[in-house]
């Protein structure tokens, strides 16, 4: 695809990565529950050998899906791995036999969890890892990330990552990582009707660091609205694709990771790229998020 259907491109700060602004998140290569190996192994395969024809070259990963599953994938689909492709990494979980998300936060955890990613993923070096707050569902936590960074940047001095970014971050963490070490990507929380970063997008957009919002359909809980879906129709487009524009046209440092284990839904998702938005229907889309704090705090 032309950069322009993947919604142009974006270097990160202080990099010489560019990727097209529309990626790939693999978390939906894993099975129900992001746990175990999916029912269809060649069909995940598949779906990754397709986004980087499609000219994605931005994958969003995590050695805690599954766990390790999604990396083997990747391996398998896409090693060696074609030029220009950078792979975002996240650590700073676990998934125990109960299947639940636990914090691993440690700093031997954390190296623990680097080694990890490099040996599912087949790499020296990993391209961006972001340190994953771990709060109770999908809260942020408050408190100090500081030994926790240290920890990453420590690993980059070793040469065994090459840049760094925090995710489900609060700013004054996002302050306190740029302190110890430059952060090149922010990835948190945030789509249509989730809008509490606003001001954080703006901020960060004045950096020049990327913002990558994860769930940004409303992942668990899909976005559902009726002016969401008007305008759809409106657009010969559907709900999700209007939400995926609404966030490229939000701010030019936004890149979305939208997920998929169906080659049909991820050209959806990439045809978002080709949709353009006028600035009414921006208003209107503008107007769900304060429909929906109203409804919240009705």
């Amino acid at each position: 695809m032309a950069d322009a259907t993947l919604g142009g491109r974006f270097t990160f700060p202080g990099t010489s990565q560019t990727v097209h602004r529309i990626g790939y998140g693999a978390m939906q290569l894993a099975g129900p529950g992001v746990w175990g190996p999916p029912k269809d192994p060649d069909g995940a395969i598949a779906v990754l050998r397709e986004a980087v024809a499609a000219g994605v070259n931005h994958i969003d990963t995590s050695d805690y899906y599954g766990p390790h599953t999604t990396n083997q994938i990747i391996r398998e689909a896409l090693h060696p791995y074609p030029s220009g492709l950078v792979i975002v990494t996240k650590i700073g979980g676990r998934r125990p036999p109960d299947k639940s998300w636990q914090p691993a936060i440690s700093p031997d955890d954390l190296t623990a969890a680097v080694h990890d990613n490099l040996r599912n993923l087949g790499l020296d070096a990993l391209d961006i890892v972001n340190y994953r707050v771990m709060g109770s569902g999908l809260g942020t936590a408050e408190g100090s990330i500081a030994e926790q960074v240290t920890v990453l940047a420590d690993l980059r001095q070793k040469g065994l990552i090459r840049h760094i970014g925090v995710s489900n971050a609060t700013a004054a963490q996002i302050a306190e990582a740029q302190r110890i070490t430059e952060i090149v990507c922010v990835q948190n929380h945030y789509n249509l009707a989730h809008r509490q970063d606003d001001a954080l997008i703006d901020d960060l957009a004045r950096q020049g660091i990327a913002y990558v919002p994860f769930f940004p359909l409303g992942g668990f809980t899909p976005l559902q609205s009726s002016s969401l879906s008007d305008i759809a129709v409106r657009l010969g487009a559907t709900p999700m694709q209007v939400a995926l524009a609404w966030l490229l046209h939000r701010s030019p440092n936004i890149l979305l990771i939208p997920g998929t284990s169906s080659i049909a839904h991820l050209r959806e998702n990439l045809a978002a790229g080709q949709l353009t938005l006028s600035p009414q229907i921006s208003a209107e889309l503008n107007g769900i998020a304060a429909t929906t704090i109203a409804a919240q705090h009705r």
